[in-house]
């Protein structure tokens, strides 16, 4: 008991002395953070050394890290390039696979679409899909299901380069989508700026000064109103690049099933007319579009195309199996045609007791 009473008449003073080791460096114990890794303070990149290399991701090309640019070679944004007289060459990625994404990445192409528009992944299903396209530093653009600010928020915090906003059908939906990628007071955007990883979770101090100058606004347009207004979409402050939609385009002048028709080309034709005619250093807007069965990549670039998408991974991915499968099937066929096969149809017709009429070519067909 005496014992037990000794704890408590001094356990008052004890427990001050633990506390204050805690929070200082005691001489009875270390404190208990000296006791941990050192983290550093996150380096402000508005002070840094300019013969400092930044740790960043690069696919930053913001004013912030300008300084460090060239060392830390980091590759143009979409915007310097385009501003630059560059023709791009992208691919659509519908799959949501990162595997297929890096692949995309590591085979030279200048931007990859993440499409949550038609593809079946939402925003958890692109974050693996912008991780492998920016290991191979690709710019990504992502593509979201409705022109929303719901949508542009959860998309944009991500970081991808680009954004696009489909069915654009005049400038008030144009400006809309704008002022979904502007924080108060330029527009509507919510901010957690510090903690997403557009602005590399906070570490990038230059993030709300440049991330303006770095994204690339499209505007998808895919309708006749759209087509009608289409040079006023362009001129709407903010909006970077028009992307045409053909098919859509398509089905709203009643030709789903016959993209390629004179009325749809002539629609097309009004409508690149309508971006061509103001240059993107005057107030106008840059071309983006999609190649198709009747209009390859490479007429559109002769067109005045600025972004071409020429290619999509699950297409890519059918065509190569239907064509593997197609050559298999057609080496079957072939051997009913050889000499040596022929006995070998005889000897089964006699053994099944198959009619001499029975239909071998129809057989050879089925592959």
């Amino acid at each position: 008991m005496a014992a037990t009473a000794g704890v408590s008449c001094s356990s008052s003073s004890s427990l001050s002395t633990l506390r204050k080791s805690f929070t200082s460096n005691s001489p009875i114990f270390p404190s208990f953070y000296s006791l941990l890794p050192q983290i550093p303070k996150p380096i402000s990149l508005k002070t840094v050394n300019p013969n400092f290399k930044p740790f960043l991701p690069r696919r930053f090309s913001s004013a912030a890290v300008s300084a460090t640019a060239e060392s830390a070679e980091v590759r143009q944004s979409l915007k310097t390039r385009l501003k630059n007289g560059e023709t791009l060459y992208g691919i659509f990625l519908l799959g949501f696979s990162p595997t297929l994404a890096e692949i995309a990445g590591f085979a030279g192409y200048d931007f990859a679409v993440v499409d949550m528009e038609h593809g079946h992944g939402g925003i958890s299903d692109a974050l693996p899909c912008l991780h492998a396209l920016a290991a191979t530093q690709t710019p990504a653009i992502l593509r979201i299901p409705e022109s929303s600010a719901t949508w542009a928020k959860k998309a944009l915090d991500l970081g991808p380069q680009g954004i696009m906003f489909p069915m654009i059908d005049g400038p008030k939906s144009a400006r809309k989508a704008v002022s979904y990628c502007r924080f108060p007071p330029n527009g509507v955007r919510g901010s957690a700026h510090t903690v997403v990883r557009a602005s590399s979770y906070g570490i990038d101090e230059g993030y709300l000064s440049n991330y303006e100058d770095d994204l690339l606004i499209m505007c998808q347009v895919e309708c006749v109103d759209g087509v009608k207004k289409i040079d006023e979409i362009a001129a709407v402050e903010g909006v970077d690049c028009i992307q045409m939609g053909p098919l859509d385009l398509s089905a709203s002048l009643g030709y789903l099933w016959d993209p390629g028709n004179k009325k749809v080309k002539e629609m097309m034709n009004t409508a690149e007319k309508g971006v061509l005619k103001k240059k993107p250093l005057d107030g106008g807007a840059y071309l983006s579009g999609f190649a198709m069965p009747h209009d390859s990549p490479e007429n559109l670039k002769s067109r005045g195309y600025h972004m071409v998408s020429g290619a999509v991974d699950i297409v890519l991915f059918r065509n190569a199996a239907v064509e593997d499968v197609k050559k298999f099937k057609m080496s079957l066929a072939k051997g009913f045609e050889d000499d040596d096969n022929q006995k070998i149809i005889k000897m089964v017709k006699r053994s099944t007791g198959v009619s001499k009429n029975f239909n071998f070519v129809r057989l050879r067909r089925s592959f």
